[in-house]
């Protein structure tokens, strides 16, 4: 009887371990949990206010799924707290801002370069996921992982300073 559940024992521990070692799922190096039970305060979007129309009978029909007079559109918004022109949005590229574009295309670009990151990115975490322990309890390797790639920046503020770059914003050299 002890060995059987010496047996049962060893196979939960090897299915948790193959649990734990499968690659199937996004992989998360940064583990972000809520303490709270409270809502997200920053989910929460407040309507604009509500209009009466002008005339009650030209009203337009109502479109099951469409957009209303009072959802909340951020980019129009910002656009219009720019003094930009939110209608321009839906026509795509200005021809004002064609020379732009031009100019920050004009040593070529790669098309689909954000799917080719994205695919790059992924293969990296994954890579990087930690090790098993790590996995099963949620560890966070996000910084570890990324430690190559980190830049430090009090050696860069000094790298320009002796080539001489004035550094306004940064502290003062201390005495």
């Amino acid at each position: 009887m002890r060995a059987y559940g010496r047996n049962i024992l060893i196979v939960v521990l090897a299915v948790g371990a193959l649990a734990a070692c499968s690659r199937n799922k996004e992989p998360k190096l940064l583990n972000i949990v809520s303490s709270t039970q409270g809502p997200d305060e920053f989910a929460i979007l407040p309507n604009k206010p509500l209009q009466a129309p002008e005339s009650f009978t030209a009203l337009p029909t109502p479109t099951p799924g469409g957009t209303n007079r009072v959802d909340v559109t951020p980019n129009q918004d910002a656009i219009a707290a720019l003094g930009g022109n939110p209608a321009a949005v839906a026509r795509g590229i200005s021809p004002g801002d064609a020379g732009l574009i031009s100019h920050a295309s004009r040593y070529g670009y790669t098309p689909g370069i954000r799917q080719q990151l994205a695919a790059e990115d992924l293969k990296f975490r994954r890579r990087k996921d930690g090790r098993l322990l790590e996995r099963m309890f949620n560890v966070n390797v996000y910084f570890r992982a990324y430690r190559r790639m980190s830049l430090n920046k009090y050696a860069e503020l000094e790298r320009f300073r002796r080539l001489g770059v004035r550094t306004p914003a940064a502290p003062p050299r201390e005495q």
